[in-house]
This record gives structure tokens, sequence and C-alpha cells, in this order.
């Protein structure tokens, strides 16, 4: 199993070029079952979770042709051409979607497209319970008839799924997903209510509409969509969003590091609640031409952060920002509201000479002098990156363990990061 080798103590001067988003792609994917037309996205990031759902999507009968550099996708990521001709099968095996949560997202397409699906509940990191109660809730709204048998979900709708009014009791980005891909080929009008806001949210609503559904709404908190039943959407050439919470990790690695940093491809506009707390800790970061530039002194001050819904902090950038606060001056608390099970980097951070105190939902931070490096393990995808961050900072060698945990997330990581200075690589067992 390979790890990651760190030498901490380069500030980090140059550009990053910043991949497709993850969280947008896969989604996107997911939607080559609403039609039988291709669907070519490009911008795809080359990670280990865009594996998991091209073969997931190919068992379920969907061709898949890659168009460029198989490699890495060069500086602006791969291009997939998908084709959903026919559905050759509406199960979703265990050995495939204990892989990846968003696996689920193949359930809502397949119930309205077939009238059946079988997925497997879903795997994924473990930071919390993330129930899909919300997804299976919502499509018995739409119609379908659910039932649960061997930790397989199933979903039958013989007549086919039906406009109606879904109303979350509480926001879920995977759960707005997969109903707003369903409601597009159920039959009449859905309004879906405490829509989740996020970016990959629109980012789905706007390539959906360019194969051909009828959405409004998009940005806000309440979806409408004119769905039809009886024929499916066209296909389209779209490209995915840029990755904030990759551009989010780097801006805080330029931070830790007391560097100087150009994120080619990055969006302010997508990282305001960021940009503000970073700002607040002494961060300058401005838009240029090509992207945001992060630059940042030898020290910060401590800020205090509540993870939220968008527009809110994102919860996948709390442990990162816990490993950037943990050299700061004075105290932060970093409270995490969606997920009720995401500290498991604190005890690795303590073990680099972090001073990290976890009370119920909130860690409090107190900043020390200088961490040490030490081998640590990754729990889950935003854990291992916030032990990256704390390994470029950290006084001799960090070795990070189970790295397959970073490559579901980050694209290039080690080459990315020894490009602006870092001392860096994966070494393999």
């Amino acid at each position: 199993m390979d790890k990651i080798r760190i030498r901490g103590g380069n500030s980090l001067i140059g550009e990053i070029q910043i991949s497709g988003a993850k969280n947008a792609a896969l989604p996107l994917m997911a939607a080559s079952l609403l039609t039988d037309k291709p669907l070519v996205l490009s911008n795809l990031p080359h990670l280990a979770d865009i594996s998991t759902m091209a073969n997931l999507l190919n068992h379920h009968g969907v061709s898949i042709g890659m168009q460029g550099d198989d490699t890495n996708g060069g500086p602006t990521g791969r291009t997939l051409s998908l084709l959903a001709g026919g559905i050759k099968n509406t199960t979703a095996p265990y050995d495939l979607v204990r892989q990846m949560r968003a696996s689920i997202l193949v359930l809502g397409p397949l119930v309205a497209r077939e009238g059946r699906a079988r997925v497997s509940m879903p795997g994924g990191c473990a930071i919390g319970s993330r129930p899909v109660d919300l997804h299976l809730r919502a499509l018995e709204e739409l119609g379908a008839e659910i039932s649960l048998d061997a930790g397989y979900v199933e979903a039958r709708a013989p007549k086919g799924l039906r406009g109606s009014r879904v109303i979350f009791p509480t926001v879920s980005v995977g759960a707005t997903e997969n109903i707003l891909m369903a409601a597009v080929l159920a039959e009449g009008k859905s309004e879906i209510c405490n829509a989740a806001r996020e970016p990959e949210i629109s980012d789905l609503a706007c390539c959906l509409v360019e194969m051909g559904a009828q959405i409004t709404g998009i940005g806000s908190d309440t979806l409408q969509v004119y769905g039809c039943r009886t024929s499916l959407l066209n296909g389209t050439n779209y490209s995915v969003e840029v990755d904030r919470i990759e551009a989010g990790t780097y801006a805080m690695a330029a931070a830790i590091t007391g560097g100087n940093i150009i994120l080619k491809g990055a969006q302010v506009n997508l990282m305001e609640a960021v940009i503000n707390k970073l700002s607040a800790a002494g961060v300058c970061v401005s838009e240029t031409s090509i992207g945001v530039r992060v630059s940042a002194p030898s020290r910060l001050k401590g800020v205090d952060v509540t993870t939220e819904p968008y527009p809110g902090f994102p919860t996948d950038l709390q442990a990162q920002m816990t490993a950037l606060m943990s050299t700061a001056d004075g105290a932060a608390m970093i409270t995490e509201s969606i997920f009720e099970n995401r500290f498991m980097h604190v005890p690795e951070l303590a073990r680099m000479g972090a001073d990290v105190t976890v009370h119920g939902a909130s860690s409090l931070v107190r900043g020390v002098k200088k961490l040490a490096g030490a081998p640590v393990m990754a729990t889950d995808l935003r854990a291992s990156a916030s032990l990256v961050l704390a390994g470029l900072v950290a006084d001799g060698d960090t070795w990070i363990n189970r790295v397959y945990h970073i490559d579901r997330g980050y694209e290039r990581i080690e080459e990315k990061l020894s490009g602006c200075g870092a001392e860096i690589e994966r070494v393999s067992s």
C-alpha cells in the first residue's frame, strides 16, 4: 500500500491548476442514465471515485469512451463520452456500491427510466450516519414503492413516476440530486422544497436543462421540474465546474506555509465563505485574470468556524481548517453542524503536536508554535488532506498511511504541491 512522505518547512510559491469538481462530476455521470444519446462530459478529474462511477455505469449498460490523454487528462481534465443506449441491468451490486457513497445517485435515474431499481446500501467515508432515508421518502412522494431487502434498496414504479411536491426536512445534497434526476422523467410538475443550494446542484440542473429538461429556480432552495415520462432527455456536451473544495484546500496549503500561490481556474464566487474566514485569519486572497491568488504571513490569527450548507462554510473543508488553525496565534473554535463524526483527524493531528480538544460537535484548537513530523493514518478523504497540510509545515518527515483516501478526491496532489516547492513524494510499499 502506498504512503506519502512530506518533509515540511518550505513555503509554497507558484501556480496550481484546479481540477474539475468530483462532487459535480459524479451526479453528472449518473445523468447519462436519463438519455439514450451521448452525454459528453469534459474537465473531469482523474480520480478513483470517477473510475468507480464509470465502472458502475458500465455495469448498468452505459458505454464509456475516453477522449484525449488517458494518463492524467492534462491541465484541463479528461473528457468522457457516456452512452446509455439501453439499460442492461437495474441492480447496483454491493461490490461496486460499497466503494463510494455517491453510487446511490443511480437509484433515481434507474427507477425513473426503467420503473425499477435495486441498489445496495452505499459505503464511502465513515464520517457519520448520512442516512439514505431522505432519498427514499422523496422517491415515495413521486410514486415509487420502496422496500429494503438483504442490504439492498428496491424501488419500483411500474406505471412510472408522477410529479409531486417534495419537502426535505433537512438539507441533503445527494437526495436533492437524486430526486432532481428522477423528477425530469416523472409525469407532470414536481416541486423540490428545502433543496440543497450547493454549486454542484446548479451544475447538474444546468446540464439537465441543456439535455432538454425544464427546471426553474436553479440556485434557490425551491426547484420546479416539469417532467415528461414518455420521452428520454437528449444528449449534450457539458464541462464540469472547477472544484471549490480542492481550491479551498490548496488555498489553506498556501496559508499554512506562509506561501504565495495562484489557483488557476478557481472562482471567487464559489468560495466566498472560505475566503471570508481566511481573510479574517490574515490571509490575502485576490482575484486575478486566471484565477485566485492566495498569500499569507508566517503566522495567522485564530478564527472561529461553523460548517453550514452552502453558501456557508463547507463541511468538506473543516478538517483542513482545523490543521490551519493548529499553528495560528490564539485559539479557534471549529463547530461541525453537518456530520456528527467528522473529527477523526484530530487524534492524528495530535500525534504531530497539535493542541485540539473535542467537545461534542466542536473542537477547540489552540495554536502551537510548531508541529512535528510523525507517522499518521488517513481516516477519510478530507481528513487525509488535513494531514497533508500539517505535514507541509511540520519539522521533519511526516508519513501518511492509507493514501487511497486522498486518491478519491485529489488529482495528482504530490505533483501539484511539489511544483510549488513542497518536498513531497509517494512511496510504494
